[in-house]
């Protein structure tokens, strides 16, 4: 296809931009012709720096990006809270014990004291930096930042490097805020994602995106996200104002993905309404497939969510339990199995290759062009 805006900032050759946590997916994205973003939050400095130089190595040359997440608004309540043994202090043994409630109707045996993650793990703004400034050491073509403002640092150095600066938003409010700040490329995410997602729909939100920035007089690029699973969707975004699709949840049912097979198993069986957005995993509301989890931690004689980080310090090790269970043989915890995944779970099928993926998209964004073309012509 010929070079747009997007693909001459990023050295992509086809628009279509795959956030995964894993290593593998990225580059093997990138090398088929799309353009990988490694979501760096789930690493720690030093993971991340292996991580990225094992893309280094094995990319071909091909560009590939990082996500990171640097919140702009920290609860007050863990505000000073430096690192996870004083924020671990804080949280009430109940929520330990309602872990273990709800893990023990699954058949997985209680744990008596909350595991301490590793330091600096967990969304928050030092950590983000951190793994900002290894992310900079990197041939990278693309930096992404989530939940808020992108930071002045990573403008700053954005610019320097020449690397291109992404921010995720959720309303248009918010594009203009980032705008405003200097960012290069808004990626409009819509309800319909998976993890971290506003509440407008991808269909309104990037019209509404587009028109807003053009009015206030911001020529920036929008990659359009949220639900996007085919090439035809992510054509009718671009029609719509896009410039590209950035997608998640597709990659997850790639044989690459950090996704286990029971989850991979669970999402080719998924509907669309399937998926929750809950703040049962992280704190803030993220999208993800449903289960008896999320429905004990929502209910209303549940004990309610914790802030971020501090969510995920109780979640995130009882998730890894639930895996481990699984794996198993444990067919309760197989119910609690769960990840990030938005509603366009419901269209994955089965189990594909990256590089195929990345095929299917090109071949069905074709189909979908020649077809609108078609159309007209006989008009």
């Amino acid at each position: 296809m010929p070079m747009n805006r997007i693909c001459e900032m990023t050295g992509a050759e086809f628009p279509l931009f795959a956030f995964s946590h894993c290593r593998d997916v990225v580059a093997a994205v990138s090398k088929a012709g799309g353009f990988g973003v490694l979501g760096a939050t789930r690493f720690s400095p030093d993971q991340l720096e292996e991580e990225l130089a094992w893309i280094d190595a094995h990319v071909d040359g091909a560009p590939y990006g990082v996500d990171v997440l640097v919140p702009e608004v920290v609860d007050p309540r863990v505000r000073e809270l430096a690192d996870n043994k004083s924020r671990a202090a804080v949280i009430d043994p109940s929520y330990q014990g309602f872990v273990n409630s709800v893990l023990g109707e699954y058949g997985i045996a209680p744990e008596a004291d909350l595991p301490i993650l590793r330091e600096r793990m967990g969304i928050t703004p030092e950590n983000g930096l951190a793994l900002m400034e290894v992310a900079f050491r990197h041939p990278i073509r693309l930096i992404a930042n989530a939940l808020g403002i992108a930071p002045p640092a990573m403008i700053k150095e954005g610019k320097q490097r020449g690397v291109p600066v992404a921010a995720l938003v959720g309303a248009k409010e918010h594009a203009i805020r980032q705008a405003e700040a200097g960012v290069d490329i808004i990626v409009a995410q819509g309800t319909e994602a998976g993890g971290h997602c506003g509440e407008v729909s991808t269909l309104v939100l990037i019209p509404e995106v587009v028109r807003e920035l053009a009015r206030a007089g911001h020529d920036f690029p929008v990659l359009a996200a949220g639900g996007i699973m085919t090439g035809g969707q992510m054509a009718g975004m671009m029609a719509a104002g896009a410039q590209g699709a950035w997608t998640g949840s597709i990659w997850l049912a790639t044989p690459e993905a950090e996704t286990s097979d029971a989850f991979r198993e669970k999402m080719v069986a998924a509907r669309s309404r399937d998926t929750v957005r809950s703040r049962s995993r992280t704190g803030k509301p993220a999208r993800q497939l449903g289960t008896p989890w999320h429905a004990a931690w929502d209910a209303p004689e549940g004990p309610g969510t914790l802030p971020m980080p501090l969510m995920g310090m109780v979640s995130e090790p009882a998730f890894a339990r639930i895996e481990r269970e699984a794996a198993a043989g444990n067919a309760g915890a197989r119910e609690l199995v769960s990840y990030f995944v938005g509603q366009g779970v419901g269209l994955v099928e089965q189990v594909r290759s990256s590089r195929q993926v990345v095929q299917d998209f090109r071949e069905e964004f074709i189909d979908a062009v020649s077809g609108l073309m078609a159309a007209m012509d006989t008009q």
